[in-house]
């Protein structure tokens, strides 16, 4: 590893040499998400052997996604140890809305400066995450790109992929009136819509560290730190013992655009707002944005952050299931003839 070295590349600002040190101090974090050792980081990739046993028909189910600006919000607090979880959390949420289980997990790292106390946290994150999702994180890179991002900042995004029998695959082909949407609690903004957060707490000129009352004394920077849910073990729990007809994962676009990815043509769901269990950093956010209930059900999730369309009479089985796992979901809405999402 000595002769690795290159005197011309470091003062490029590339140190490779800080990249060797990143990975020993990652090496921890990625035994954790593969405990039985059957997986591994081959040189130039990432080797996973896959456990088809009682499968008749295997469908692969990728999924890729970032953070956003929600980066920020770490950066500017230098806390970079629950970033990674929201990137796991955005991209396996995202392949068991078809039902399915991740299985591996890799992840893309890009900084001005390679610092690798930073970059082992990020990635502390990143296997956190996987150990939650139960997939495997299987490889990943780092680059500099010096001259291109300042030294202080770096983006990271992540690429899954799951796996599902074809005759478990989740449709909404059975959904029909009278069904009932179930709602899994958000833990708070989750990861989307930050560039407007950003914009109404003028993040760069505020204190994160301030307690906030209307938070419970918790700081804003803590509170809009919070990771990303990660719903897998209780989903494909719930997979196994309720049909489910429908999944829908709240990003961006809010309740408007993701709920109606789940639901058919000429079907529609109706929601009362008295029932939506709002977290209170949601009408912080519209106060002092001043920002209409439209726009906010339209950017945030607020409060749910994943939805399960089961039959009326599965209902109070699938919330057992569900609070089994520790997940206290509640009914959403009804679905209904029509299109979309009607909040009444």
């Amino acid at each position: 590893m000595k002769k690795s070295y290159s005197e011309s590349y470091k003062e490029a600002g590339v140190d490779i040499t800080a990249g060797y040190r990143a990975v020993e101090l990652m090496k921890a974090h990625v035994a954790r998400t593969n405990p039985a050792g059957e997986n591994a980081i081959g040189g130039f990739g990432g080797l996973f052997r896959p456990d088809l046993r009682g499968m008749k028909e295997p469908v692969l189910v990728s999924g890729t996604d970032g953070v956003g600006t929600k980066l920020r919000i770490a950066q500017r607090m230098d806390r970079h140890d629950t970033i990674g979880i929201d990137c796991v959390a955005m991209c396996v949420n995202d392949v068991l809305c078809c039902g399915a289980k991740p299985l591996f997990f890799l992840d893309y790292i890009a900084c001005g400066k390679n610092v690798p106390e930073k970059i082992a946290a990020i990635v502390g994150g990143v296997a956190e995450g996987c150990v939650r999702a139960g997939c495997a994180l299987i490889g990943g890179e780092t680059a500099e790109h010096p001259g291109v991002m300042a030294e202080d900042d770096y983006d990271i995004a992540g690429f899954t992929v799951g796996i599902v029998d074809r005759g478990s695959l989740i449709d909404n082909t059975s959904m029909k009136e009278g069904d009932v949407m179930l709602a899994l609690p958000s833990t708070g903004v989750h990861s989307n819509g930050f560039s407007l957060v950003r914009k109404v707490f003028d993040i760069e000129h505020r204190d994160l560290d301030e307690p906030v009352k209307e938070l419970g004394g918790s700081s804003l920077g803590e509170t809009l730190l919070t990771p990303t849910a990660i719903y897998v073990k209780p989903m494909l729990s719930l997979f196994e013992k309720v049909k489910v007809k429908g999944v829908s994962h709240i990003t961006g676009g809010g309740f408007y655009e993701n709920i109606p990815r789940s639901l058919p043509e000429g079907l529609g769901v109706g929601i009362r707002l008295a029932d939506v269990r709002t977290l209170p950093v949601f009408p912080l956010i519209q106060r002092e944005g001043n920002i209409s209930e439209h726009d906010m059900y339209n950017t945030f999730n607020m409060g749910v952050g994943m939805t399960a369309v089961v039959a009326k009479e599965d209902e109070e089985r699938a919330i057992s299931v569900l609070k089994e796992s520790g997940v206290e979901a509640y009914r959403l809405g009804t679905i209904e003839r029509g299109e979309g999402v009607s909040l009444l």
